[in-house]
C-alpha cells in the first residue's frame, strides 16, 4: 500500500469535484490539515472515513487503497459487452425492417386512396366513400404503428447504450 499514491488519488478525486481541502474536511468532519496530510501521503484516513470517501466519490474502496482507478475489463466482460452490442444491432435491423413495411403499406393505401378519389369509379360506386374512409384510417393507423415502434425502439436502445457506456469506456 503506497500512501503517496493513495494521497495523490485522493487529491485527484477532490479536485474532480472542485472541492478545496477545507470543503472536503467539512464533509468528513476532519481538519483541513488532516486532508493535507492524506494528500501528501504522510497519513491515512481511518477506515470509517475511507468508506465515507468511497461512497461520496463513487469509487470502490479497493481503488482508493490501490491509489488508482481500475480501468481494466476482464475478457469475459468484454465479450459480453460485444455480444450485447451485436444483439442490439441485429434488433435494430429487424425493427427498422418492420417500420419500413408499416410505412410502405401506409403509403400504398394513401396512394390508392388518392388514385381512387380521382378516378371515374368514385362517382359510380355508392359505397366508395366508406371504403376510402376505411383505407385512410388504416393508412393513418399503419403510420402511427411505425412511429410508435420507432420511438419505443429508439428509447430502449438509448437506455441500453447509456447503461453500457461506462463499460465501453473501460474497454478503450
Amino acid at each position: 500500500m503506497d500512501q503517496r499514491k493513495i494521497g495523490k488519488f485522493l487529491k485527484e478525486l477532490r479536485t474532480e469535484k472542485k472541492l478545496t481541502q477545507e470543503q472536503m474536511a467539512e464533509k468528513f468532519y476532519v481538519t483541513n490539515r488532516s486532508v493535507s496530510r492524506w494528500e501528501n501521503g504522510n497519513n491515512m484516513p481511518d477506515l470509517d472515513i475511507l468508506i465515507e470517501i468511497s461512497d461520496y466519490f463513487k469509487v470502490d474502496l479497493r481503488e482508493i487503497l490501490n491509489g488508482e482507478r481500475n480501468d481494466f475489463v476482464n475478457k469475459e466482460e468484454k465479450d459480453t459487452i460485444l455480444k450485447a452490442i451485436d444483439y442490439t444491432n441485429d434488433k435494430a435491423l429487424k425493427c427498422n425492417k418492420r417500420i419500413r413495411i408499416c410505412n410502405g403499406i401506409a403509403m400504398l393505401l394513401v396512394a390508392g386512396n388518392v388514385l381512387l378519389k380521382d378516378s371515374s369509379l368514385y362517382t359510380d360506386i355508392k359505397a366508395m366513400p366508406t371504403i376510402l374512409d376505411v383505407t385512410q384510417g388504416i393508412a393513418i393507423g399503419m403510420l402511427l404503428v411505425g412511429l410508435i415502434m420507432s420511438s419505443r425502439y429508439g428509447a430502449s436502445i438509448r437506455a441500453f447504450k447509456k447503461r453500457l457506456f461506462k463499460k465501453e469506456e473501460k474497454i478503450d
